[in-house]
């Protein structure tokens, strides 16, 4: 049972007729009374007679349609609830990795919530893709295109990329971080596979283990730009700069682009990116 099947029957009963109720509620009279069967068929009694061409509820029927009117009197009060808000109101699930969401999402998401009370962010972090064809996030950041996909996709931006070795050298062969084969294509597995590196015993795609390892002074890797501000100023790390960036793309579910609180938090996490870029 939904609010909808339940606006069906409450359709009928005001406007007497399935042709009518189709008006009403903007649906095709066919599905009107497909769906009418269906919900008396689960509920296992008669909901209308006809009566001279007209539908009279049943007395089963009334008593649903009290719980009826409870329910639209519910949905009403919250409808007030989110105009008593200044501003859009919603809830947007941001599907990306934990480096961005902690480093580059988080430090402005405080300031974002505060000046638009209406609206809540949930953010949903893991190194795999969520299903976004099933509708498990609203956005999501990604750093590789989609080939296809039912969205919207557009580029955030590019992230610097830089490659981080011991300058002294004199406790041995540095243990080499790289990325697992399944990320083969991206720029900076490729680079690292470039340099032909001995002693490679570190696989993960967890940036936060790359950059503590690299922290030891025992390891080299690449990090992307926002993983690594105290690293560049360790004077016994060097840091090179990688010729190739990293590509970022914003993922939008199509029935949501032109919702405002949606808008509103698109143009934010472009903000936050913006911001990356003037560093």
């Amino acid at each position: 049972m939904n609010w909808d099947d339940l606006r069906i029957i409450a359709a009928v009963r005001d406007e007497g007729t399935y042709a009518g109720a189709s008006a009403r509620l903007r649906i095709d009279e066919t599905t009107v009374g497909r769906r009418l069967a269906r919900i008396q068929r689960d509920l296992g009694v008669p909901l209308f007679d006809a009566v001279d061409g007209l539908r009279r509820p049943t007395r089963h029927c009334e008593a649903v349609l009290e719980h009826v009117g409870a329910m639209a009197g519910h949905v009403a009060a919250i409808d007030r609830i989110k105009e008593s808000q200044p501003g859009p109101v919603g809830r947007l699930r941001i599907a990306s990795t934990n480096a961005v969401a902690e480093e580059l999402l988080a430090p402005h998401a405080s300031a974002f919530l505060r000046d638009h009370p209406g609206l809540t962010l949930q953010f949903l972090t893991a190194s795999g893709n969520v299903k976004f064809s099933r509708w498990q996030a609203d956005l999501a950041i990604r750093l590789r295109k989609p080939e296809k996909g039912d969205f919207t996709i557009s580029k955030l931006g590019e992230v610097r990329l830089y490659f981080f070795e011991p300058v002294d050298r004199a406790g041995g062969e540095p243990v080499a971080c790289v990325y697992p084969d399944e990320l083969d294509a991206i720029p900076e597995q490729q680079f690292l596979r470039a340099k032909r590196l001995n002693n490679v015993r570190c696989v993960t795609d967890n940036v936060r283990i790359i950059r503590t390892m690299i922290r030891s002074h025992h390891a080299v890797g690449v990090l992307p730009e926002h993983s690594c501000a105290e690293l560049l100023a360790d004077r016994s790390l060097r840091a090179t700069a990688l010729i190739r960036r990293r590509d970022v793309w914003l993922l939008v579910q199509n029935h949501l682009k032109r919702d405002p609180a949606t808008r509103l938090t698109i143009e934010w996490v472009r903000h936050c990116f913006r911001d990356l870029a003037h560093r």
